[in-house]
């Protein structure tokens, strides 16, 4: 790597020209200038150098001795290789920071990207030392195969955050594996994308039954094979988040979560949701779209919403509610629900050129303009004809 595309102590020459006798006083005036940022304690220097890259950060080492090794102390490592010309570049430097920082130093929190393919030993090098080092929070985002990931990393007694999107090479629509269970005991958030999950036993999936402290989690196009239903059985999941942007088997979400209390989707609705515990469920936010004129997702839709009772918020956009309308005489049928709703948002955007082209699939001009509306007539009064004194909010978002 030169000079010229990303300078670090790592790359840059260590001969430096000499100064004038007039550069001399000048860094002599400077030099007496007071310096606040240095004078600061380490702890807040590197929780201020924690919101940058790590490339960005290992620079800062030459604007004094004060901050010459103060990099290697850094507990969060933010490794992209978008920050670098090359993917060579990129994978020297990580080799670089690997070695020449202070092994006793613990790594918090690490973010790994890279947006093509990872070889093998520099994917286990950076999840190893992750490991090794006391992480918490770590997300990696990579194009490989799963076998390339150490399995340690889905039993780290250390973890609290895991972010893992994992793409087979050369296929930007497969799916991934994914381990049929975990044995992360400390964790609270997960966040999983473009990952198949298998049957365990029987019909159904159910991998997060072992996260004794998950909290929130993130299913990110994600789906299922050689099973019926992915089962999320978790006894403290408080926060469930399903996104979905393009078609694949249809599976219900069989939920035994007692204390989940916040649902939101986006994409295109092609899972069944049920099991008892829907119930408890208080707080929705759903941003549907569809890419056909197939009735098949608006009626799974509207079937959500017979399953949601309980809900108090709901936010909405408005592509949901034209999915909604798809459903011949929606506006006559009676809801069995939503009766305890105290609070109704509806977000006002674009639609997509797919969704919008699919409105108008098969369709006469005049269904047409009547479904191209913002807002479909009525609509709002359908959702709220079991809570009539609920508040309602419409506010515009920018797609």
């Amino acid at each position: 790597m030169s000079s010229s595309e990303y300078d670090t102590p790592f790359t840059r020459s260590t001969k430096r020209p000499r100064r004038t006798k007039s550069e001399t006083q000048s860094q002599s005036v400077n030099d007496n200038e007071e310096d606040r940022l240095s004078v600061l304690p380490d702890c807040v220097l590197l929780h201020v150098l924690s919101f940058v890259n790590a490339r960005h950060a290992v620079q800062t080492c030459i604007l004094s001795r004060r901050w010459r090794n103060l990099w290697k102390l850094l507990p969060t490592l933010i490794l992209h290789s978008s920050h670098f010309w090359t993917f060579k570049a990129f994978t020297k430097f990580v080799s670089a920071l690997l070695t020449r920082r202070d092994a006793s130093s613990a790594v918090l929190n690490l973010d790994f990207e890279r947006l093509g393919c990872i070889e093998p030993h520099v994917l286990k090098r950076i999840v190893n030392y992750a490991i090794s080092h006391k992480v918490r929070n770590l997300g990696i985002s990579v194009k490989c195969d799963i076998a390339h990931i150490p399995p340690a990393i889905f039993s780290c007694k250390t973890l609290t955050s895991l972010k893992l999107s994992v793409s087979p090479r050369g296929n930007i629509y497969a799916c991934t594996l994914f381990p049929n269970s975990l044995n992360l005991t400390a964790l609270t958030s997960l966040h999983l994308q473009h990952f198949t999950f298998c049957a365990s036993g029987g019909d159904s999936a159910e991998p997060f039954s072992a996260c004794e402290r998950l909290s929130d989690l993130v299913i990110d196009q994600c789906t299922v094979r050689d099973a019926k239903a992915l089962c999320i059985s978790n006894s403290t999941l408080v926060n469930l988040t399903v996104r979905s942007d393009h078609l694949k088997d249809f599976y219900k979400i069989v939920l035994s979560t007692s204390k989940l209390k916040s649902f939101r989707f986006s994409g295109i609705p092609y899972q069944q949701i049920c099991g008892s515990d829907v119930l408890s469920i208080e707080d929705v936010d759903i941003d549907a779209e569809i890419w056909s004129n197939s009735l098949e997702s608006p009626l799974i839709l509207f079937s959500w919403l017979l399953e949601l009772a309980n809900v108090k918020s709901l936010t909405v956009s408005a592509s949901t509610l034209q999915v909604l309308f798809l459903i011949p005489n929606l506006l006559k049928v009676k809801l069995p629900c939503l009766g305890k709703l105290k609070s109704l948002k509806v977000k006002m955007k674009p639609l997509s050129p797919i969704f919008a082209m699919a409105l108008k699939s098969g369709r006469s001009k005049k269904e047409v303009t009547k479904l191209s509306m913002p807002l479909p007539d009525g609509i709002v009064n359908f959702l709220l004809q079991n809570s009539p004194s609920a508040e309602v909010a419409i506010v515009n978002c920018k797609r």
